[in-house]
């Protein structure tokens, strides 16, 4: 077993054990593998370990990589600051993006989504913690983004995605899941119909787990620290 290998073992055992301490099926938390900077013999060697879900930040990294790797049926999300010129390629070569925080950009999605294309699933990304130093829409003008972007051709909205400020406290790190995950339910009671919490990462991965989280996104623990 190789080391990529061993660690996706490892991190899935996590995963498993928490469900299980939280009575959650573990199927029912994605394994979203953090793969910017990583080459694409990583990203090869973590496919064919059993993850099928890969996330990038930067946009032409991710399309080098996206050529050199079209021989695997590979579910790219992408999870960075989004700018307006790189939305049409974004739409075209991309399953899901996490990190949506206003409806100019959602518009220019579902615009220049490829018609022969399924829908581009659409997470919004929420500043939970007030930093001003992070990217995503104030809690309180959520609401109506979300009921706006829903509507939308081209583009389905998910849920919600959050990067709470560094916490090393467990129950603390609880808290602020808890707050993202209320924010979501208070927009199915609205109506909409949203199935995805894109929360947790290798620090606090337990905490996003135990407060709802579908998708943790996962870089160092399964690839090393990045040189």
């Amino acid at each position: 077993m190789t080391i990529i290998a061993e660690k996706i073992q490892k991190v899935r055992s996590d995963i498993d054990n928490v469900c299980l301490a939280c009575h959650r099926d573990p199927k029912s938390v994605l394994l979203l593998a953090v793969s910017k900077t990583r080459t694409d013999a990583e990203i090869r060697e973590a496919y064919t370990s059993g993850l099928h879900a890969f996330g990038e930040n930067y946009l032409q990294e991710a399309l080098e990589k996206q050529t050199l790797l079209s021989d695997l049926e590979i579910e790219w999300h992408f999870i960075g600051p989004i700018q307006s010129n790189k939305t049409r390629a974004i739409s075209e070569h991309f399953d899901w993006v996490h990190s949506v925080d206003r409806l100019k950009i959602a518009e220019r999605f579902s615009a220049q989504r490829p018609p022969h294309l399924p829908p581009l699933n659409i997470c919004i990304q929420v500043n939970i913690s007030g930093e001003d130093t992070k990217s995503g829409c104030h809690p309180e003008e959520l609401p109506e983004l979300a009921r706006a972007i829903a509507q939308l051709p081209g583009v389905r909205l998910r849920g919600l995605m959050a990067i709470p400020e560094a916490e090393p406290d467990s129950e603390r790190q609880r808290t602020t899941f808890a707050k993202v995950k209320a924010l979501m339910t208070q927009l199915q009671t609205e109506g909409l119909d949203l199935d995805t919490l894109s929360m947790g990462m290798s620090g606090d991965l337990a905490a996003a787990i135990y407060e709802g989280s579908t998708i943790v996104r996962v870089g160092t623990a399964l690839f090393g620290q990045r040189t």
